[in-house]
């Protein structure tokens, strides 16, 4: 049992701002400091996009395999929380920390159980009601998922009821002793909190910043494969289709793009904001993922044939960095339709014909499978596109997921598929870093550093907390 619940956290919380705000949105006054009252004050708090929906954790993505940094960039990078935290996550530094990205996900688990205890105070009767319920219960869950895919191992069946999960907070009293859990107990409580959702959360919103119903089915499918919970995730994700299947054909563009069109311009976004692929909006922090810091990896670049779409919409020569040319290859394909770092990591149709057919192939429809890939395949591919067809359900599931690594590049999406791919032998991958005639100690499968630090001195020490193992 911890001595008492993240006082300090919540202290931190209150007060911590996040970078580079963006549109109406951000208007909105300040109601961090603000004790919510009425329906309409919780609203307004969810509503809060730079908090709600601006400052997801990207500390995976930037250890992934995507890119490279140059020696320079390196170097410069800039430091967070006065410690080397951006440096040491990129060569997965063992005793590397990741303050801001712990804080960042408590925020909005704090708001969300600050809303939801002051709808327990009113009245039922509102219409909007349920919907600011079901919008809490989503945001909790989903930043409870983001926060599990760093700070917890990957969700394995035999393991989960033992593993060490993160801290569970479902009321915004500090005073409130909790212990880590499990592993099991977070997602137990991230599903659960994803199913009473779909239950009240609307077909439509006015704008993809709000969660709807598609969005929470769309969260659960994300949630289940990432348990391999692969019968779950695919009916989630069925769902979810039925609600919002719209894809982008990227063989249609404009400049600049519009919401069923990309840019074909040579630099700059290639997707508008809430184009009609997105379900819900959400980015990452503001990073050191930058399109003009980052270097494609050659691999990952190579593997777009001349005939595929995504190797022009995705990438861009010349990538421009706070308008200055660098001449280099760069990510221009961020569905937030903006140049900064911080990443669209939210749901979109892309991910979830992905998911439902990598679970069609696993369990065996082979037919199904491939329905789904060149569903998605003929909106990506110069025409005349021609279906493929796969010898057999294992020979769909490696199509599938090798064009989920090339769809859903820069998403956040990579580090889990990680954790649970590198399971399997036949998918497993080893990371390396090489700099300043370094080499740093290779990502292994299944490695350790796939589970991050807690922050030490900002928990840890202040909580009794137990500390991830290394």
């Amino acid at each position: 049992m911890m001595k008492n619940e993240l006082i300090f956290i919540i202290i931190l919380l209150l007060f911590l701002q996040t970078g580079c705000k963006k549109d109406f949105l951000d208007q909105r006054p300040n109601l961090a400091q603000v004790t919510p009252t009425t329906l309409a004050d919780c609203q307004a708090l969810l509503d809060d996009y730079s908090r709600m929906n601006a400052g997801y954790p990207d500390h995976g993505e930037a250890a992934s395999d995507s890119y490279y940094f140059t020696d320079a960039v390196y170097e410069s990078l800039p430091d967070a929380n006065n410690t080397a935290e951006n440096k040491n996550n990129y060569v997965w530094h063992p005793q590397g920390e990741h303050v801001a990205q712990w804080l960042q996900g408590y925020q909005v688990v704090y708001n969300a159980n600050l809303v939801l205890s002051t709808l327990e105070k009113l009245s039922t009767t509102d219409p909007n009601y349920k919907m600011i319920r079901g919008a809490a219960l989503f945001f909790r869950a989903f930043a409870y998922y983001s926060l599990a895919q760093l700070f917890c191992k990957p969700y394995t069946v035999g393991t989960a009821g033992t593993d060490l999960g993160i801290p569970i907070r479902v009321t915004p009293n500090p005073q409130e002793l909790s212990s880590r859990g499990t592993v099991k107990q977070i997602y137990d409580r991230i599903t659960a909190d994803l199913n009473e959702a779909v239950s009240l959360l609307p077909i439509e919103v006015k704008i993809k910043a709000r969660p709807s119903k598609a969005a929470a089915y769309g969260a659960l499918a994300r949630t289940y494969l990432s348990m391999e919970d692969y019968a779950n995730a695919g009916k989630m994700a069925d769902e979810c289709l039925k609600l919002q299947s719209t894809l982008i054909d990227y063989n249609v563009t404009s400049n600049p793009a519009t919401s069923t069109t990309v840019n074909s311009s040579a630099t700059g976004p290639s997707f508008m904001r809430f184009n009609a692929e997105v379900i819900f909006q959400a980015v990452t922090i503001y990073g050191t993922l930058a399109p003009g810091m980052v270097r494609i990896d050659p691999a990952l670049y190579d593997s777009y044939s001349a005939t595929d779409r995504r190797k022009g919409v995705f990438f861009g020569e010349g990538m421009e960095w706070n308008g200055v040319p660098n001449g280099i290859i760069g990510f221009r394909g961020n569905y937030d339709g903006t140049e900064s770092s911080g990443l669209f990591m939210g749901l979109a149709t892309n991910e979830i014909y992905l998911i439902r057919g990598e679970c069609y192939a696993r369990a065996g429809n082979t037919r199904l499978a491939m329905n789904d890939l060149n569903t998605l395949m003929a909106k990506r591919m110069v025409p005349p596109y021609i279906n493929r067809t796969a010898s057999s359900a294992n020979n769909a599931l490696v199509q599938i997921l090798t064009e989920r690594r090339k769809e859903l590049v820069f998403r956040t999406l990579r580090w889990t598929d990680l954790r649970r791919l590198n399971k399997d032998p036949a998918f497993a991958v080893t990371l390396r870093r090489d700099m300043n005639t370094i080499s740093y100690t290779p990502l292994q499968p299944n490695d350790p550093r796939y589970t991050l630090l807690i922050p030490t001195r900002e928990v840890i020490d202040l909580t009794g907390m137990e500390q991830n193992p290394r």
